[in-house]
């Protein structure tokens, strides 16, 4: 956000970012603004956002497993090296499908419990799902078969 002067942040783990509020956390803020914007039209919430979600979202599903690391290496092992996916390490392993369909997913640790987050984004609600499966899958196999 300072790079590039953005107003506003945010991530689907409910965190909401704010330029004029020293780009610190506030979902307060974030609350009051929504207030703000449904107080000024007679719209509901869900239609004042649709323009916004161009995807469609799995939410945030959270697999307990012993060994955070090694379940990482597992998942990261079945995309590297392929041509059709891009994988970014930033915050845990993120791995795009850089064709069609359009898809997406972070796989990322918890700092406060032995969790691996999974967040995915897809093109279409089919897409999602099978994405969201699949690297679910491939969570609990590598946890042994963990929650």
């Amino acid at each position: 956000m300072a790079e590039t002067d953005a107003v506003f942040g945010g991530e689907h783990s409910a965190h909401f970012y704010f330029r004029d509020f020293w780009r610190a956390d506030s979902g307060m803020l974030a609350a009051l603004h929504t207030l703000a914007a449904l107080g000024s039209v007679d719209e509901e919430l869900s239609s004042l956002l649709a323009p916004y979600e161009r995807y469609v979202l799995s939410g945030e599903l959270n697999s307990r497993v012993e060994d955070v690391p090694r379940t990482l290496e597992a998942v990261e092992s079945t995309f590297a090296g392929r041509p059709e996916f891009a994988i970014d390490y930033l915050d845990g392993l993120t791995v795009e499908h850089t064709g069609s369909p359009m898809w997406w997913f972070n796989l990322r640790p918890s700092n406060t419990e032995p969790l691996l987050r999974l967040n995915v984004e897809g093109a279409d609600r089919i897409t999602m799902e099978r994405v969201r499966d699949d690297v679910l899958g491939l969570v609990r196999e590598a946890a042994g078969g963990g929650e």
